[in-house]
Parts: C-alpha cells; structure tokens; sequence
C-alpha cells in the first residue's frame, strides 16, 4: 500500500538531480536554493485540472510531460534558466500503473533541463497537478511583457495552431484523417517549451511571452502593458500544413487564437532582425516576423489592427482563453 511518503521515493526521486544551486531539495520542510550572484530569482505556478485543462484518458506519460513543459514555457518568455521546481499532486488514488508513466514523462524533460524537483505535496482529491518553478535571469535582462518598443517588430516561434486543431477534432468541432490528429495531438499533449531560445533572446528582444491562450489574446497583454499598439499580418502567422489543409476560418481560428502553443511571441528592432534570423538558424527553430509595435493613437483606441498579405483590413474578434468562461 502506496502512501504519501513511499509514493514520492517511489516515482519521483529520479526527478531530482544533483545541482550545485539546490542546497537542500526533497526531505525538509523547505528547499533551500540559490541563485547565482547577480541574477534575479524568477518564479512561475501553473496548474492542470482534468476536465478543465486536460483529457481524462490522456496518457499519463504526456501529461507527466506537460505538467512540467507549460511551466518551463514560463521560465522560458522571462530569458530565464530553470533551477528546480516544486509539485503538488491531488489524485483519486496511488494507481502504479498511472504513476509510473506520469514520473516518468516528468523526469525526462526535469531531467532534459537540468531542472531538479526539489518538493512538494500530495493529497487524495480530484486529479490535479501543481508545479511551482524557479529560473535565474541576470539582473536587467529579463524578457518582461512591458518592455515593447515603437518600431520593434513582432516574431514568433514554430508553427501556431496544431494544439487547437486537434483540441477540435477530439470535442468534434471539425473532422480530422488520423494522420493529421496524431500530428497535431502531439503539439498539444507534447509542447516543446522554448528554453534555449529564451536565453538566446536576453539583450536582444525587449519584451516576449509564451503563447499559453492564443496568438491574439495574449499579444494584447504585451500592448496593454507597454501602452503600444500593432500591426499583424495574419497570413504571415506560421503553421503547419495541416492547419493549412483547413477551411479559412478554422485555419485562423486555431492560429490566432488557439491556446496550447506554448511557442514564443518577442518584440525585437528591425536593425536586430539578421542576429534573430542566425539565433533561429544555430537552434534549427523557425522564427518568422508578423507584424509591427506602432504607436497608439489615444487611449482606448483599438491597440490591435489586423491585415492580410495585400494589406487589407482583416475583422475578426476572437477571444484569448478564460479558465472562467
């Protein structure tokens, strides 16, 4: 009989690695790290709740993934490195065969990022899943949502729209060939968090975020905070060819304002742009320009105008993700 304290030792101690950082991680009533001199302490929460942020039947392997890749996508939108994290586990029962898989998805990205978990709790309870993450970022380098700039241009990561779409075909919004919803169910269940860009971006761009709830939805959050407005050209949005393969309005739908990208959106000056071109080339990752910071004219105005690739006006008045809606 599995109980809080054999689950832990059991399942997740190979999520914790040694680091001259962590002082004292698993086993006391609070980790001790620290960060090195000079850099800021960044700290991300983020919590998945079934039925609200997942699939009951999905596996546990990817979740164990996701779990920890939506937090580390956090770290990531800050130019931060990670440094450990924290777990907080609410599960109907201690079911080996879901535990093992779930550890073992975690580790392996923990592990792939020199993360080391380093506490945590568990309890009985609807199955809910808490991580706590700690990163450093040198002291002025943090890539912070407020920092956009007139002139810059905006970029994002990858390619938008895969999660969505296969968030769809399985609520059966849309139909989908099994080819397509295997490719693109894997964007959703297995984000790939976007660390080594991030770093890459420190003294380079000016602000950034992760795309957790949609391109539109959360780009605002960069305008509100930095009181600018933008420009976006929807056709420029990357995506992959199977939302490309969609009718127009599910194409933009799910570039725009799906959730679950968990890629980069950063706002960088054009004379930047061949250091942006030569970071996506050295991490074999595709960065691509889609719009521009513009001033904005007065207060309340619309801060985001959308065009096509002839430059012609594009209406469209999606909304970001609302875990209260």
């Amino acid at each position: 009989m599995l109980n809080e304290f054999t689950l832990i030792e059991r399942y997740f101690a190979h999520a914790t690695t040694a680091a001259d950082h962590v002082r004292l991680g698993i086993g006391d009533d609070c980790a001790l790290i620290a960060p090195p001199v000079g850099s800021l302490l960044a700290v991300s929460t983020d919590m998945l709740v079934e039925g609200r942020h997942f699939f009951a039947d999905m596996a546990p392997r990817a979740l164990g993934h996701k779990t920890l890749a939506v937090n580390l996508s956090d770290l990531a939108a800050m130019g931060a490195r990670p440094l450990g994290f924290t777990l907080a586990l609410a599960l109907p029962d201690a079911d080996p065969d879901w535990l093992a898989p779930f550890s073992e998805g975690l580790a392996a990205l923990a592990n792939r990022h020199a993360c080391p978990l380093i506490g945590g709790d568990t309890t009985r309870g609807p199955r809910n899943l808490c991580v706590t993450i700690f990163g450093e970022v040198p002291d002025r380098q943090a890539l912070r949502r407020d920092a956009a700039i007139v002139g810059d241009d905006i970029w994002v990561s990858g390619a938008l729209g895969d999660a969505r779409l296969a968030l769809g075909a399985l609520r059966d919004e849309w139909a989908l060939s099994d080819e397509a919803l295997t490719r693109s169910r894997r964007a959703l269940e297995w984000p790939e968090p976007r660390i080594e860009l991030g770093m890459a971006l420190r003294g380079i761009a000016h602000a950034a975020l992760d795309i957790s709830d949609g391109l539109l939805g959360d780009l605002r959050h960069i305008l509100e905070r930095s009181q600018v407005a933008a420009r976006v050209n929807v056709d420029a949005v990357p995506h992959s060819r199977w939302v490309a393969a969609q009718s127009e309005a599910v194409r933009r739908t799910c570039t725009l304002a799906g959730g679950d990208d968990y890629e980069l959106c950063f706002t960088v000056p054009p004379a930047a742009r061949p250091t942006v071109e030569r970071i996506a080339q050295n991490l074999a990752l595709p960065l691509t320009r889609i719009g521009e910071i513009v001033p904005l004219e007065r207060p309340g105005s619309a801060a985001l105008t959308l065009h096509d690739n002839a430059g012609q006006p594009v209406c469209l008045a999606y909304q970001s993700f609302d875990h209260f809606r």
